[in-house]
């Protein structure tokens, strides 16, 4: 079991934990010994086998991150690790002309506001527990894409959340860092009409084909996608305490996409 210095177990909130970077985050910290609550809009078999611990929530509503949070404090009395991954993933892609208010608001409540109002209500308990908070941002966080201009603004919002909370609560002791993966290997990539789809027929490459030819295509040096597992495997590590002084530092995982960055 994943242990304080006081010899409780860890607690662990994990949002947007249904499928992809989330589930792979659920399933490496029970793992590890937390006990997990996945804060999650549709609880699928996959994340149920991964933690009985699952709250359904819709987390775009102001009231959902509150309630998670609150759910958490009341069934296991506190919270040590809070892991904002949920993000507005859904947002139609499309250059600056082609997204309205509506797909602003959508994807700057999910991915942005939704971690700030998450946060907020969990703070006062991780400065009690000496907790440690890490946020999923994106390497388009530095790397903005006109396809993707409405998640790169959020995800830098979200990179640069986390490196101001770090500076204002590390007196106090918890400890805040942002992981930026690149091109992660989950449906969106698979999914009909997805960008592995989008890109994949711009570069002139068969569906079936995407997983060997699209990553050097786009720029990966190691010629692969990042799996969700590896992602999963930096928030434990930052979990651990293992190094106490890292903090507002920012991870980038992406095979080398921002080599010329």
């Amino acid at each position: 079991m994943a242990m304080t210095t006081s010899g409780r177990t860890r607690i662990a909130v994990v949002t947007g934990a249904g499928r992809g970077i989330g589930l792979a985050i659920v399933r490496a910290l029970a793992k590890d010994g937390f006990t997990v609550v996945a804060g999650t809009r549709t609880a699928t078999d996959d994340l149920q086998a991964a933690t009985p611990h699952t709250f359904t929530v819709d987390l775009a509503t102001p009231d959902g991150p509150d309630r998670l949070v609150r759910h958490t404090l009341e069934q296991h009395g506190g919270i040590d690790l809070l892991v904002n991954n949920v993000a507005g993933t859904s947002t139609p892609s499309g250059g600056f002309l082609e997204l309205g208010d509506d797909a602003w608001q959508h994807t700057l409540n999910l991915t942005l506001m939704t971690a700030v109002r998450t946060t907020r209500t969990a703070l006062p308990n991780l400065l009690e527990r000496r907790g440690a908070v890490v946020n999923i941002s994106s390497v388009n966080a530095r790397l903005p894409q006109p396809r993707l201009i409405a998640q790169s603004a959020a995800k830098a919002a979200l990179s640069n959340l986390g490196k101001a909370l770090a500076e204002e609560f590390g007196p106090q002791g918890l400890r805040v860092n942002t992981i930026s993966p690149g091109p992660v290997w989950t449906d969106i990539w698979t999914s009909p009409g997805g960008p592995g789809d989008l890109l994949a027929q711009r570069a002139g490459i068969a569906r079936e084909n995407i997983t060997d030819q699209l990553p050097a295509r786009i720029g990966l040096s190691t010629a692969r996608f990042t799996d969700p597992q590896e992602i999963a495997a930096l928030v434990v590590f930052l979990a651990s305490g293992h190094v106490p002084n890292m903090s507002g530092s920012d991870l980038v995982i992406d095979g080398g996409l921002l080599k010329t960055v």
